[in-house]
């Protein structure tokens, strides 16, 4: 059984359905509009335990959550679970679901009927759900990214470049199913496995990769440390090979070295509006707060834009999402500005613009989350207090 199958039985156990949390409202002065995008309402989720990680649709959690058959949801996508190498690579699917947990428990939050539903997890699935996003060999407190039958993570703890021996890695892990011939006896399947090395005087630095769709074909972004408090952002492909021969795993391009520690990926989408997605990225995201945006085109990556004031979060926690506020089919950012007391919304068309600047109860600390779409949209935001804020955005006026 795998990892996420594991998972999912062990909370096909736990699972005990309540009805929607309440909210605690928060004073109305902390609404806030800004170039037709409205922020609605500011509200408290009532959690009965304090929340110490956040997961949102399309991570490992949430579609183990989902597949344990127990929500009222719609399931991940054929995309997500396909040992099909030429299924499309897409690192979120369809699951709008966002699971939050702490030492004393968790809860699941799905849209049912235009409402938030809390689904609590048992104190015991904690455990398995902290487990399930590092594999066996992974570096300590990393997550996998994954695409279809492909998965990335970081490997083989180093030293080397300043690492404490435990923080940063020596290459990138990458396993990719194979196709399995149907029989009526179960057989294993095959995997291929490759670790490439970040180059020299490189190591990867202990952020999560990121799936991104580059030139029509899966690809993975990284951050590679250089020493001297200097990083990278890699992205990590099939190279090219000769005729008849299987492509191996290479780095196809990386930015130039930037200071500020490492660099954080906040999102890859199609920000811009052109059809290709673009790597959206934090500079210095616990000192200068840098939102860049990067472009990937015949093998180099281009910085297009930045603006300072805005962070991604502390450590590995995920303090960006995508959405589509204004419903014009390209995508915009939900982060904190750099000092976490507020939650802005950000277009990277045409440069970076702030649409909105939301204040929040206490500062975001443990995940940024959005779930559903149009008037029914909410972002979600894991506090430093250990409660979660939910922001309902409204339509156009």
């Amino acid at each position: 059984m795998s990892e996420r199958g594991r998972l999912a039985w062990l909370l096909a156990g736990l699972l005990a359905s309540i009805p929607a949390a309440a909210a605690e409202p928060v004073p109305a002065a902390n609404a806030v509009t800004a170039q037709a995008v409205t922020a609605q309402a500011v509200t408290i989720l009532d959690l009965p335990f304090r929340v110490t990680s956040l997961r949102g649709p399309g991570s490992e959690v949430a579609i183990a959550v989902a597949t344990s058959g127990l929500l009222p949801i719609a399931r991940p996508g054929a995309a997500g679970r396909t040992a099909d190498p030429s299924a499309p690579a897409a690192e979120e699917g369809e699951v709008p679901l966002v699971v939050v947990w702490g030492e004393e428990g968790g809860a699941a939050l799905s849209l049912v009927e235009g409402g938030l539903r809390t689904t609590l997890l048992g104190a015991e699935a904690v455990e398995g759900l902290a487990a399930a996003e590092t594999p066996r060999g992974a570096l300590p407190n990393t997550r996998r990214a994954l695409a279809g039958p492909l998965s990335a993570y970081l490997t083989g703890p180093t030293r080397a470049m300043g690492g404490d021996g435990a923080s940063h890695a020596a290459g990138l892990t990458i396993r990719e199913r194979q196709p399995v011939a149907m029989s009526a006896e179960p057989k294993p399947v095959p995997v291929d496995t490759a670790t490439i090395s970040a180059g020299t005087d490189a190591v990867f630095a202990p952020r999560r990769p990121r799936v991104a769709q580059l030139d029509g074909r899966p690809t993975f972004v990284a951050v590679t440390a250089t020493g001297q408090d200097a990083s990278e952002l890699v992205i990590v492909g099939r190279e090219a090979s000769a005729p008849g021969a299987k492509a191996g795993w290479g780095i196809l391009a990386r930015t130039p070295p930037q200071p500020g520690g490492a660099l954080k990926v906040a999102a890859v989408a199609d920000f811009t509006g052109a059809g290709s997605p673009q790597v959206v990225a934090v500079r210095a995201p616990e000192g200068a707060n840098v939102l860049q945006l990067w472009s990937y085109a015949k093998g180099a990556l281009t910085l297009a834009a930045e603006a300072p004031g805005y962070t991604d979060g502390l450590g590995n926690a995920d303090l960006a999402a995508t959405l589509d506020a204004d419903r014009d089919g390209v995508s915009e950012l939900a982060l904190p500005t750099g000092d976490r007391a507020a939650l802005a919304l950000v277009s990277l068309k045409d440069g970076i613009r702030e649409r909105a600047r939301i204040p929040l109860p206490a500062p975001a600390a443990t995940g940024v989350a959005v779930i559903g779409t149009g008037p029914s949209l909410r972002v979600l935001v894991g506090l430093a207090d250990g409660r979660v804020a939910q922001i309902q955005l409204g339509a156009r006026p």
